[in-house]
């Protein structure tokens, strides 16, 4: 069986969990998310603590049962702390800025690159090298964070452009090193 689908989900107070067939509504004091889940699970909330079943035990019911429990996990987690992703922005005249809602990033292109956040995710500058991703949607957050980053991911050889905080890039020796 599985062992993240049998964990049971303690709700927060401040939490409200609206069951129906096929979605779970999750409100909380950040706001509200959707989570869809497989009509084969069950999904019970008894006193506080929240349980999903599975009909089978065949091989996707098994799948859909961990996967089930950890997006519900997510959004109970997005409601009522939120989640965030940080950046930093590393290379001589690399840096970014903020234009109302808007990110630009100067990153040694010909111009800069305008980054505008989807609704439910808030983008912040603090300074000119460092980028925070918050929002409630784990997903959606960890998705602008990531193009953020591929708009210049850092390079092998010098360590330039755009890394997650505390993320390790292996520098590659170069021409010299061959000799």
């Amino acid at each position: 069986m599985s062992r993240i689908g049998r964990a049971p989900i303690d709700l927060p107070s401040g939490v409200d969990l609206n069951i129906k067939a096929g979605e779970l509504v999750v409100k909380g004091p950040k706001g509200q998310l959707v989570v869809f889940i497989s009509p084969r699970l069950t999904v019970k909330n008894e006193g506080g603590t929240v349980f999903i079943e599975r009909l089978s035990d065949n091989r996707s019911d098994r799948a859909q049962h961990g996967l089930a429990r950890s997006l519900l996990n997510n959004a109970i987690l997005g409601v009522t702390q939120g989640f965030v992703r940080n950046l930093e922005i590393r290379g001589v005249g690399f840096r970014c800025a903020m234009k109302g809602k808007q990110l630009e990033l100067s990153l040694g292109f010909s111009h800069p690159v305008v980054i505008d956040p989807p609704e439910g995710v808030t983008i912040n500058a603090p300074e000119p090298t460092k980028i925070t991703v918050s929002g409630i949607n784990k997903q959606l957050v960890g998705q602008v964070a990531a193009n953020i980053r591929a708009v210049r991911p850092p390079d092998s050889y010098h360590g330039k452009g755009v890394r997650y905080e505390g993320e390790q890039i292996r520098l590659k020796a170069g021409k010299a090193a061959a000799r």
